[in-house]
């Protein structure tokens, strides 16, 4: 698993720390080229981004899982306050994955179009009425598209922050919409756009502005 640490300042740990990992064919100095360490200093929060790339083979065994728990134990070591993980479409998925196995590890979680499992899935759930009246029975281990929904449904809107950004022309949107409606408006920030960093550029400017922008470190 590569790793960049994107301090807000030199020789700084800053009260947060925010896991980022990439979408799809993406890296994690997509991350920097687009500006989302920019945006943290420019609205001086106090807020390191640890930016992330999972191998593959890493992501089809869930060792990436185990390697994101080291990145927060790591963290919370460091004298981080608050970890959030967050992550773009595979990259949210992953997030996703970690946060339903360690809910207690987790302080947030900021979601940009995330890729929510196959259309078997979501067609089962829209088939119940949507996530509050699906049922997943029990599930097995490695049912993790299934334990994820689960996870969606249980924490949709508890204690946990959960922070759903998507783009309006997003061509994923009708797994991205089943999510948006399980959660409280408040949770849900949608733009013009598709599936592309301009649209998540500016998911992210306003999550730092609605998340973190007025919060005490």
């Amino acid at each position: 698993m590569r790793v960049i640490l994107a301090a807000v300042r030199p020789e700084h740990t800053a009260s947060r720390r925010m896991l980022l990992l990439p979408p799809a064919y993406s890296s994690p100095e997509d991350f920097l080229r687009e500006g989302f360490a920019d945006a943290v200093r420019a609205r001086g929060l106090d807020l390191d981004l640890v930016l992330v790339e999972p191998r593959l083979e890493s992501v089809t065994d869930r060792s990436a899982l185990a390697q994101l728990k080291e990145l927060i134990a790591t963290a919370r070591s460091a004298g981080c306050r608050q970890v959030w993980l967050g992550g773009i479409s595979l990259g949210a998925y992953i997030a996703l994955a970690c946060a339903e196995r360690h809910p207690r590890e987790v302080d947030g979680l900021c979601l940009f179009a995330p890729y929510l499992g196959s259309h078997i899935v979501t067609q089962e759930i829209e088939r119940a009425g949507g996530v509050p009246g699906w049922e997943p029975g029990e599930l097995a281990e490695d049912d993790e598209e299934r334990r994820i929904w689960r996870f969606i449904k249980t924490h949709a809107n508890g204690p946990l922050p959960i922070h759903l950004g998507l783009g309006r022309e997003d061509r994923f949107g009708a797994r991205h919409r089943l999510l948006a409606a399980a959660l409280a408006a408040e949770r849900v920030d949608l733009v013009p756009g598709g599936h592309e960093w301009p649209v998540w550029r500016r998911l992210w400017e306003n999550f730092l502005d609605a998340r973190f922008a007025n919060a005490p470190a």
